[in-house]
Parts: C-alpha cells; sequence; structure tokens
C-alpha cells in the first residue's frame, strides 16, 4: 500500500504536516542569501557564489556551520573537513553504495540490514547490486536496545570461509587520477537513534561493539542519523553518534573509519530542501565520496540549498524550528501513547515515544494485523504502516502479521486519538468474531 494512498486519517505518511514546514524562515533565509550583489565568499573556490556550480565537498562555510552546530548538541569533535554535502539521506545512501562497495564482482560479500527496516532502503541497495541473496536481516532486540550479534557474527564466519571472493578493485578506480577508494567486504545500515520503523535507540555498548566488529571484518556500518535530533527530552543528553565513537577510539590517520554517519535536513527542517551531509572519523572517506563521478561533474549537488540551510544555522532559525518540532511530536506522541491504553486490546505492545517519528505497535497473539488493518482502511479510511512493508527482501521476519508502524509527523492529535479509537473498534469487532480475549 501507498503512503500516499487517499485516506481520512493517514498513519503511514512519515513527513511533517504542512503547517510545520517552515515558509516564512526560509524566505527569510534566501532573501539574506541572495539579495546582496556580492558575498565575501563568492569567488572563494571551496565556497563559490549560491546559484553556480558548488566545491565538489560542499561550501566550506556551510560545513562549518553544520559542525559548530552538532559540535554543540552531541558533545564532538566535528571538523568541516570531515563532512561531504548532500542531496538528502536517500541520494547518500546511494552515493556510499556505489562508491564504497562492489556487490556484482563479489569482492563486498554481503550487506547486512537491521530489520525491520525502513521500507524504501532495499531499492537502494538492489541499485547497487545487492540482489540475489546477497541482503541478510539481523533482527533488533528492542528489549535490550541491541540488536542479534549472536547471528550477526555466525554470518560473518560463514562468509569469511568462502573461497571465491575476489581482491581486485580495479574495475572502479580511475587509474588517470591519483585518488585510490577504499571498498569494503560487508556493509551494514541501520538507523541508531529512534530508528524507523521501530523507533529502537542502540545502547551504547551495542554501539561500541559494533564498531570493532565492523574493523576485524572490515565492515562499513551506514547510519541513517535523522531523527536523533528529535528528542523530546531537552534534559537528556542526545547520544553521541557511531561516527563520534569510531572516531574517538581510531587513531590512525591512515584509516578510511568502519562508520558513515548518514544525515539529512529533511526531518529537522523540511524535506523538500533535499539538503544533507555525511560524517567521517577523518577526511579520507567523505574526500572518496566527493570524488565520485557526478560530484566531479557538478560539484555538490544542493549548493544553493545548502546555503538556505547554512543560513538558517547562521541566523538561529533553525534551532527555532527544530524546537517547534520537538515540541509538537512531543505532545502528538503523548495522544498517541494515551489513545493506544485507551483503546487497544489491553495486551498490546509498544513504547512510549522518547523522540523521532515513529512507533513499533504489535497486537496481541490471535489479532492478525493485516486483516485488521484492511477492514480498518475499508470502513473507515484510515490508513497504517503493516509490518510487511518492513521486510529485508529476500529474509522476512513476517512482520506483518501482528505488527504496524505508526507515525506522528504527519497527523495532528485530534487525528491521531480518533485514528487510534477506530483502529481499537476495529479490534473489538475482530475478537469478537474470532473468540479473543478483549
Amino acid at each position: 500500500m501507498s503512503m500516499d494512498a487517499p485516506a481520512k486519517i493517514n498513519f503511514f505518511k512519515g513527513h511533517p504536516s504542512n503547517r510545520l514546514l517552515p515558509n516564512n524562515e526560509i524566505i527569510k533565509a534566501t532573501t539574506e542569501l541572495l539579495t546582496p550583489q556580492e558575498r565575501p565568499y563568492d569567488t572563494q573556490t571551496e565556497n563559490r557564489h549560491p546559484l553556480t556550480y558548488g566545491s565538489d565537498e560542499g561550501a566550506l562555510w556551510v560545513r562549518n556551520k553544520i559542525c559548530k552546530f552538532n559540535n554543540i548538541i552531541f558533545n564532538s569533535n566535528s571538523n568541516p573537513d570531515y563532512l561531504n554535502l548532500t542531496s538528502g539521506a536517500s541520494y547518500g545512501i546511494l552515493n556510499l553504495l556505489l562508491q564504497t562497495t562492489l556487490a556484482h564482482t563479489n569482492y563486498t560479500r554481503q550487506a547486512f540490514i537491521i530489520s525491520p527496516t525502513y521500507f524504501l532502503i532495499n531499492d537502494c541497495f538492489i541499485d547497487a547490486g545487492f540482489g540475489n541473496g546477497k541482503l541478510t536481516a539481523i533482527d533488533e532486540l528492542p528489549q535490550q536496545n541491541s540488536i542479534d550479534f549472536e547471528t550477526l557474527q555466525k554470518k560473518l564466519t560463514y562468509f569469511e570461509s568462502l573461497q571465491n571472493c575476489p581482491n581486485d578493485k580495479d574495475c572502479v578506480v580511475n587509474k588517470e587520477r591519483i585518488l585510490g577508494k577504499k571498498i569494503y567486504k560487508y556493509v551494514m545500515y541501520c538507523v541508531p537513534t529512534f530508528a524507523n520503523p521501530s523507533g529502537m535507540t542502540f545502547s551504547q555498548e551495542t554501539k561500541v561493539k559494533l564498531i570493532e566488529l565492523a574493523r576485524k571484518y572490515d565492515m562499513l556500518i551506514i547510519c541513517d542519523d535523522v531523527y536523533d535530533i528529535l528528542h523530546y527530552d531537552s534534559e537528556i543528553n542526545i547520544p553521541k553518534r557511531l561516527v563520534h565513537l569510531d572516531r574517538e577510539t581510531n587513531l590512525d590517520p591512515k584509516s578510511y573509519g568502519n562508520t558513515i554517519s548518514n544525515a539529512t535536513f529533511s526531518k529537522i527542517i523540511a524535506p523538500g530542501l533535499r539538503f544533507g551531509y555525511q560524517e567521517s572519523i577523518n577526511e579520507n572517506l567523505v574526500r572518496q565520496l566527493s570524488k565520485g563521478g557526478a560530484n566531479i561533474s557538478g560539484g555538490t549537488p544542493s549548493q544553493l540549498n545548502s546555503m538556505i540551510v547554512g543560513t538558517l544555522l547562521q541566523n538561529g532559525d533553525a534551532i527555532n524550528i527544530i524546537n517547534n518540532l520537538k515540541s509538537v511530536y512531543s505532545n502528538r506522541a503523548m495522544t498517541l501513547s494515551n489513545a493506544i491504553k485507551l483503546y487497544l486490546p489491553k495486551d498490546t505492545i509498544f513504547d512510549t515515544m522518547k523522540g523521532g517519528y515513529f512507533t513499533w505497535v504489535t497486537l496481541p497473539n490471535g489479532y492478525n494485523a493485516k486483516q485488521i488493518e484492511q477492514m480498518l482502511k475499508e470502513k473507515y479510511q484510515v490508513i497504517m504502516a503493516n509490518g510487511s512493508n518492513f521486510e529485508v527482501i529476500g529474509d522476512t521476519r513476517d512482520w506483518g502479521t501482528r505488527s504496524v508502524r505508526l507515525s506522528i509527523s504527519f497527523l495532528e492529535e485530534d487525528d491521531i486519538e480518533e485514528g487510534i479509537k477506530l483502529w481499537g473498534k476495529i479490534c473489538q469487532e475482530y475478537a469478537v468474531e474470532h473468540g479473543l480475549t478483549l
């Protein structure tokens, strides 16, 4: 089912409601940026005019603003040389896979995807050559804020035992250029904080253990760090990203690291800007990413929009936008939590949201979430994202039988409560029809 299917109430959509889009702030920032006939950096190679081709890495002054912002939030030591600007997280992922993996030659032996997973990520991996059994699901362990390390270790041991894995990567190295390429044997995709779809957050112990495994087996961990800033409790420090932990414990200047933070401003300012960034432990990997064919041909892919966001960071409006989103989403999350407790079967499993967009709800044994979802859509025009949407292709877990993902980013509080109330009514009808305990 499409998240854009016509509906009275749509819990599938994972983007802000229109009233939350910062029209006035973006108009203000664009005016500040483009009104002057000249800016101090217009002729600087590392910055350039907002309306011309950008530098390969992206404007230095924008990277500086992002680092200053991140260093305050995460208490990290980000450096502009460690950043590569992108046109958002999705294009960032594909560029990462094209630049750092070789699935079609089997140099990169396998991709591991934390499951349940973001429902459109499979296509990025398939576009990069990870088809025909090249995707392995690794389950979340939500009660432990961790993942199934036992299965991951077994799979890594198995793939290491294979003898038909080539070491040749000449097919992706332009010998006319001095810069070589780092290609990884394995790659992992995860959303470490307020995950899509589950809302789970990795513990620091889990992050450290993942980094240790990645170093041992030459694996790149791609972290979709897109929701972590949307932490509802301002009194709690936002946990460090994997890339920060990787940097703190890797002192080899020649290393390319084993983590990459794939971040975006889509979730915290506006998705239509199509602007994000990638952060590594040092300049080595992001320099490789910025020197891909598309970048050296056209420059950074979001030159104008990157500078609009840079201006929002500079004039203070970005933090105001983010704080407003956190306040709105926190209230919506509380409404959702109260409604689930009030209207759904008593043994329904869910976690109270602490940040981000999503929560994962599992109905009690005997309830068929997929059938109930269809009944809800047909009778009340309420759409939900069934768990079957969040499988890893070729390594499924049957998430759709009892589970659904709910999003609070698009719906107002009244619609959230009404939608859950109607879902509860359908659950009651289903329970009566199938002789289940209410």
